[in-house]
C-alpha cells in the first residue's frame, strides 16, 4: 500500500535561507570591522613615526576602506531573502493605510 502515496519533499533546516535580520546583522558587523580598521590606519598614519612609504600605506587604507566597507554592506549575501519593498502602482489614487495620518 505504500506505492500509492506521492513522495513528499522533505525540507531540512540547513536548506533554509538566512533571515533578513541575520543578513543585515552580518553586513553591519563586517562594516563596523572595516571601519574600525580604517580608524586604526588613520591613527597610525598620524601618530606612528615611520618612513613615508609606510605612512602612505596607512593613508591609502584610511582613504579606500570606507568605499570597500560601503560596497560590502550594500551587497546582499547569496541565498538572502529578497527585499520586502514592493513598488507602488503607477495609477494609485488612494493614500495607503500605513501612510494616513491619525484622525483622518
Amino acid at each position: 500500500m505504500k506505492g500509492w502515496r506521492k513522495k513528499q519533499d522533505v525540507h531540512q533546516v540547513t536548506d533554509a535561507r538566512p533571515s533578513l535580520t541575520a543578513d543585515i546583522r552580518k553586513r553591519e558587523v563586517a562594516y563596523l570591522i572595516k571601519m574600525g580598521i580604517r580608524t586604526i590606519c588613520l591613527i597610525l598614519a598620524v601618530v606612528l613615526p615611520v618612513p613615508w612609504p609606510f605612512r602612505l600605506v596607512f593613508i591609502a587604507g584610511a582613504v579606500f576602506l570606507p568605499y570597500i566597507a560601503v560596497i560590502g554592506a550594500n551587497e546582499r549575501s547569496e541565498g538572502a531573502p529578497p527585499p520586502a519593498f514592493q513598488s507602488p502602482e503607477a495609477n494609485q489614487t488612494e493614500i495607503p493605510l500605513h501612510r494616513r495620518e491619525i484622525g483622518s
